[in-house]
């Protein structure tokens, strides 16, 4: 070979390698936890490599006091972990951000100062919605008392919004989620029911949809009884697409709804009229939606996308009624589900029927919703032990790790670590 087509074939392999990091580095970018339950929303990591051993002494990378109290989950924007925690009051709302690389505190903004903060149950806390964010921004939600957008590299607030109004009767939940140019967030409190889209550049309001459900509540007076208690619910809405149609999907009281999430026009819903308080993300697949009804006798429903208006009677496929999660979302893999319901229970079931793997008693109590990795799903508890299992036909621990503080925060995944909220703490776990 002469060396001058030996050079251009060094230069061509150079600029493949190149080309390739690039690529590499821009999808891992791409792919960064910047919403609940991570880029899909799904709750699956694709990382190359995660820890499956861990404790309060041993594959610590760096762990950050967080003070006062929150139970949103940590996300990553501007190789920073962000997350809100309130006082105990729920008179001082805050957000944080924190160095990826060294666990330091980066930022530390009074967002809000609340008045007449309203009640939140003791599971509950003022900070509970997790942030999500795009290229540029973070965006911030506690519900009622406020919604903020902040520039995620200089910390810089942008807008903010305090005249979204409604009784979340137990505290806020519902996470939002970004459609374009639009944040997306549901609104399900005992006075008020709706899912609101603000522009995400300016903050004001887009479009605005009231739950369109009979809620068959009222009392003999004419008003909702129990205070209106039966038509909260708790769940991050979620964006699909079906045969190309992208359809935002919100669960909310006694009810699973499809808008189009450009306009917030009501395509279809499904009405369960099963439990309460609903509090799960729906999981997808590319031909069947999944969401738990809530709490008290909770179901699973699988569901068939497509229709117009009531669907339940014709798009119902199954439902399934065993130790059904109330808090911790579903993860799905190929054409098998997996849960952890909040009183420790673990459970397999096939996708396309509902019918029973099986079902295993792990312990412990749950709020995080799983993670799952390749083969194995990480189950948080609220006592601060992680179980890890194969995800697979027949029930096999593979690992469990203990630290001294529990989750009610769900996992992010950073390059090849762990990101975990505890009640007290953020931590950067990796081997």
């Amino acid at each position: 070979m002469n060396p001058g087509a030996y050079c251009r074939i060094c230069v061509i392999s150079l600029v493949i390698v190149q080309t390739f990091s690039m690529l590499g580095t821009s999808l891992l970018k791409a792919q960064r936890w910047n919403q609940f339950r991570g880029p899909s929303g799904s709750g699956i990591s694709h990382a190359r490599s995660l820890p499956t051993q861990w404790s309060d002494k041993e594959n610590i990378i760096w762990k950050t006091p967080i003070h006062d109290r929150g139970w949103s989950s940590p996300i990553i924007a501007s190789e920073k972990v962000w997350l809100t925690t309130a006082s105990e009051s729920g008179h001082q709302l805050y957000v944080m951000s924190v160095s990826l690389k060294t666990g330091a505190v980066i930022q530390d903004t009074l967002l809000f100062n609340v008045t007449d903060p309203q009640y939140a149950h003791k599971f509950n806390s003022y900070a509970s919605p997790t942030p999500v964010a795009d290229e540029k921004n973070v965006y911030i939600t506690f519900g009622s008392p406020g919604t903020a957008c902040l520039n995620s590299a200089t910390g810089k607030t942008l807008w903010t919004r305090d005249d979204i109004e409604c009784n979340h009767f137990r505290g806020a939940g519902s996470s939002p989620i970004l459609y374009k140019d639009l944040l997306i967030m549901n609104f399900d409190g005992s006075d008020h029911q709706f899912v609101i889209a603000l522009d995400k550049h300016s903050g004001k309001t887009k479009w605005k949809t009231k739950r369109s459900i009979d809620y068959m509540d009222l009392g003999p007076d004419g008003k909702p009884e129990a205070g209106g208690d039966w038509r909260k619910a708790f769940s991050t809405p979620h964006i699909a697409s079906f045969n190309e149609i992208p359809t935002l999907l919100s669960i909310g009281s006694k009810a699973l709804y499809a808008y189009h999430p450009a306009t917030g026009e009501e395509l279809w819903r499904t009405e369960s009229r099963i439990g309460h308080s609903a509090s799960t993300r729906p999981t997808v697949t590319s031909n069947m939606i999944f969401y738990c009804t809530g709490f008290s006798k909770g179901e699973i429903w699988a569901v068939r996308p497509g229709g117009k208006g009531n669907v339940t009677a014709s798009h119902v496929a199954w439902t399934f009624k065993r130790s059904v999660s109330n808090k911790p979302s579903l993860v799905s893999k190929k054409n098998r589900l997996f849960m952890i319901h909040d009183g420790g229970v673990a459970s397999c079931l096939d996708s396309s029927n509902g019918t029973t793997i099986w079902q295993e008693r792990i312990g412990g109590n749950y709020s995080a919703s799983p993670l799952l990795w390749n083969d194995l799903i990480y189950f948080f508890s609220e006592e601060g032990k992680t179980t890890i299992i194969e995800a697979n036909d027949a029930f096999k621990m593979v690992a469990t790790n203990e630290l001294d503080s529990g989750f009610m925060a769900s996992p992010a995944v950073a390059d090849d670590s762990l990101i975990l909220r505890t009640k007290s703490h953020l931590m950067k776990i990796s081997d």
